[in-house]
């Protein structure tokens, strides 16, 4: 797979998208035709982007083509966590220097791939461009292979240069590297009625393991992760499932509309976050799995787990009540921890809409109500501005974020993928109020308010 501009404009175009709705070509959303910017790789560029969405596969070796600062830009930052194999934890680099991007490095990379195949004997060998390997011609595609053919493991060429767009740009090319590559390449032993993938679930800080506990006692099967706490094997199977469940839409929407082109699997749009929306997430997959019987033991585990969290949840409400948030996040977390606050009693003053669908931003109107205030951008400067103006007791947002928290001296609570604590399912919601409740109580704001020691009037 080339990442040629047909390539690009075609993933741009997913008809999956929300934002590619019933619009016309000066309606679709910018951020969807956005080329990265020169300085702009913090926030992410499509190679980020891959790497976010593959990296999880935790019995894999994910071989960075370019120069070293490629692979240690972001590599370890997102706590995507695994029950097995540590491989996903090695960073391997061909570190081009400036004779390789003279001469060319694909020898290099040929050597790479033979070093890594005997030292460590992965399952399956992901190779990712770069910028400066895109730029002089690297031919992945033809070295993965001949590599592949000598070697006897897949080489999985992944062709996803940060300058050729947006980090979600590169989660669906991450994405489509699975589609040709490894979907569908191998066969189950057994399937059941009750088989089903998850895609675009990370596992960050666990998260997948406050879920899978529940389809266990529904008796559903995950077949495959995509990507979180993977196995490259389960994802050749994938082809298989009867549904596709998807977490992040915006990420791997691709994946799902052309799985179910492809081999027939309808999908459905979840969130994990909050009572309402787990509940909903459980429902919705038993009715689409069409059992009676499992819609019935559905309402039964809801039911249990419903009178377990209104026990543990209780002293937290009554601490919780009434306090005013404000969230900046993306994707499908600008609605679902709204859903998540509410149900703990707390009042979401606003939230952001970056990296929303349209879908999302629907949903988020409806549960901030005609007061809520939605934020398209923000910068530091205008979340300041809206803490001071909604008095704010809280933020919630990515790491970031939270020397803007400390200027306004409010508490903050770290949402996004550098996250250690889990807050899916129900065990994540008594987390979650659990850590938002120590930061809210922290003997340590009464200190921070108080006016420095010089600003006191002596009498």
């Amino acid at each position: 797979m080339n990442t040629t501009q047909i390539k690009i404009n075609e993933l741009l175009n997913e008809p999956g998208c929300e934002h590619n709705h019933h619009k016309n070509e000066q309606q679709k959303n910018k951020a969807c035709k956005q080329q990265a910017q020169p300085g702009a790789a913090q926030g992410g560029c499509s190679f980020d982007g891959s790497m976010i969405t593959l990296v999880p596969i935790t019995d894999v070796a994910h071989l960075v083509h370019g120069p070293i600062a490629c692979a240690g830009n972001s590599w370890g930052s997102r706590g995507s966590l695994s029950s097995g194999p540590m491989l996903y934890k090695k960073g391997f680099t061909t570190d081009l220097s400036e004779n390789d991007v003279i001469f060319g490095g694909e020898k290099k990379l040929y050597k790479a791939i033979h070093e890594i195949h005997k030292n460590y004997n992965p399952a399956a060998i992901f190779v990712y461009s770069t910028c400066v390997t895109a730029l002089i011609g690297e031919d992945l595609d033809a070295v993965c292979k001949v590599a592949t053919k000598k070697i006897g493991i897949p080489i999985i060429p992944v062709n996803s240069p940060g300058f050729v767009g947006s980090k979600n740009l590169g989660n669906r090319l991450g994405g489509e590297a699975l589609l040709q590559h490894v979907i569908g390449t191998a066969e189950p032993e057994f399937t059941t009625p009750y088989d089903i993938n998850l895609i675009g679930e990370y596992n960050i800080a666990g998260e997948m393991w406050n879920v899978l506990p529940l389809f266990e006692k529904l008796g559903i099967r995950v077949l495959a992760k995509m990507t979180g706490d993977a196995r490259y094997k389960e994802i050749c199977q994938a082809h298989r499932a009867k549904l596709n469940v998807m977490i992040c839409s915006k990420a791997l929407v691709n994946v799902a509309r052309k799985m179910e082109e492809l081999y027939g699997i309808p999908y459905i749009e979840e969130s994990f976050y909050g009572i309402e929306d787990i509940n909903r997430c459980l429902r919705n997959i038993a009715a689409k799995l069409g059992d009676s019987e499992l819609q019935e033991r559905t309402e039964q585990l809801i039911a249990e787990e419903a009178a377990k969290l209104d026990i543990e949840l209780a002293p937290y409400r009554d601490r919780l009540k009434g306090k005013r948030v404000v969230l900046y996040t993306g994707g499908v977390k600008s609605w679902s921890i709204v859903s998540a606050a509410k149900d703990l009693g707390m009042e979401v003053v606003a939230t952001s809409t970056k990296k929303s669908t349209e879908e999302d931003k629907a949903r988020i109107k409806e549960l901030l109500g005609k007061d809520g205030i939605t934020l398209e951008k923000g910068n530091p400067q205008e979340i300041l501005r809206i803490i001071r103006e909604t008095q704010a007791d809280m933020l919630i947002a990515g790491g970031r974020n939270q020397y803007t928290a400390l200027k306004a001296r409010i508490p903050f609570l770290d949402i996004n993928q550098e996250r250690h604590h889990a807050y899916a399912g129900y065990q994540g919601m008594i987390e979650m109020a659990r850590e938002i409740d120590e930061a809210l109580y922290s003997p340590i704001w009464e200190q921070v308010r108080k006016p420095a020691p010089w600003d006191v009037e002596i009498v």
